[in-house]
């Protein structure tokens, strides 16, 4: 899957902001207060709309009214409308997925829902999912493609009004467009890592796929990665090896008690440590380094400044990690304040934000005149940057 348009109205800062031609990596740069959180907050949101239901993921955001950009009146909607490639019937197609999100009688409801694409080369779209207020439709042989829209199979059906009809649908084969896209949302990954809950030991048995959002399972997924592709856990140690001083080794290891725990070992050292005694950055790298090499790559991954606890030398490398993750299938929006990471930013891959009488706007650089003339002439990113060329980026 790769997003290629996104548009935000009414959603905290965003008022009504279109970012379209979406790279694979996309790198997102701007003063603090200017809406980096609350763009990644977009897919947080959406993916807990999806796991719980609006009025929740609502509720730990404030309520409606907090979300609700502060110019919007009450009576006016939350939307997203979200452009995306996804495999369907052997054919990479661009599918559109609109949800408008109300409110009524004190409550939360989804005012309108909308999953859509193309099945052949022209023409409309066909709206496979078409929902409003909690009833609607969805199509069961929306790959009949030699059948006209009047001759598709309509199932009528009804959710909660605050409830996704791509969640309960999307269990369902018969409604293959929703089933895709509701295991392509369980599958996003907004990275809320902190460190002090990824140390220490844990229970042995728990969560192992993939690296949780909060890392708090990074030794399981380790433990996973070290026993089923010891090459990959291999290849891992090898590039923590490079990066951190003195590193020869990494194993998860079994505590007597049948906890798990992450053993690193010094080479000027007999005796491993254990992760509650090595420095912030080596279980930060070692974090990413698991989350990046995850055999089975998020189809989006969002991570909010990476350069915290690293050292600044690092940043480049870690940017092409990003990168390659991008190019083995999983999107990725980074947000930063390092001129180190940004140096190792391709023109295309850099979008800035910012913030007028509370609104926030998108600028991308490559739509910049000067700062595309300078790339060309060998510039880094972060530099041009620094200079205070990226218009309106910086704090006043």
């Amino acid at each position: 899957m790769q997003i290629e348009f996104l548009r935000i109205k009414n959603f905290k800062s965003f008022r009504n902001v279109e970012i379209a031609d979406i790279p694979r990596l996309c790198i997102v740069v701007g003063a603090n207060g200017t809406g980096k959180s609350t763009l990644f907050d977009v897919f947080g949101f959406l993916k807990d709309c999806l796991v719980y239901n609006v009025k929740q993921a609502l509720q730990v955001r404030g309520g409606f009214k907090e979300v609700l950009s502060r110019e919007a009146d009450v009576s006016e909607s939350i939307e997203f409308e979200i452009k995306f490639r996804m495999e369907i019937a052997g054919i990479f197609r661009l599918v559109t997925y609109l949800i408008q999100i109300g409110f009524d009688k004190n409550s939360p409801v989804v005012k309108r829902e909308v999953l859509r694409y193309k099945r052949g080369r022209y023409g409309s779209p066909f709206h496979f999912l078409d929902f409003s207020c909690g009833a609607g439709y969805a199509i069961t042989n929306e790959e009949d493609f030699d059948k006209q829209e009047e001759e598709l199979d309509r199932e009528i059906q009804s959710v909660g009004s605050d409830a996704l009809a791509i969640k309960g649908l999307g269990q369902f084969e018969r409604f293959r467009a929703a089933n895709a896209f509701r295991r392509l949302i369980e599958n996003w990954h907004v990275s809320d890592f902190h460190i002090n809950v990824a140390r220490g030991s844990k229970d042995s048995i728990g969560d192992y796929d993939h690296l949780s959002v909060t890392g708090d399972n990074l030794q399981l997924v380790a433990r996973n990665i070290f026993e089923n592709n010891p090459d990959l856990f291999q290849r891992i140690v090898s590039l923590m090896q490079l990066r951190v001083p003195g590193i020869s080794d990494i194993s998860p290891e079994l505590t007597q008690d049948g906890r798990l725990i992450l053993s690193f070992q010094d080479e000027s050292f007999k005796d491993p440590f254990i992760d509650r005694y090595v420095s912030d950055g080596t279980i930060k790298m070692f974090a990413y380094l698991v989350l990046l090499y995850d055999p089975n790559p998020h189809p989006l991954l969002c991570v909010e400044e990476p350069e915290n606890q690293l050292y600044p030398s690092l940043l480049w490398e870690l940017a092409e990690e990003f990168r390659a993750y991008s190019e083995r299938g999983g999107q990725v929006f980074v947000s930063t304040h390092s001129p180190d990471f940004l140096n190792a930013a391709q023109l295309d891959e850099v979008y800035w934000l910012i913030k007028h009488s509370g609104c926030t706007k998108v600028v991308r650089a490559k739509e910049d005149k000067q700062i595309t003339e300078f790339m060309a002439e060998g510039d880094q990113m972060g530099y041009l940057w620094k200079e205070g060329l990226f218009q309106g980026a910086n704090p006043p």
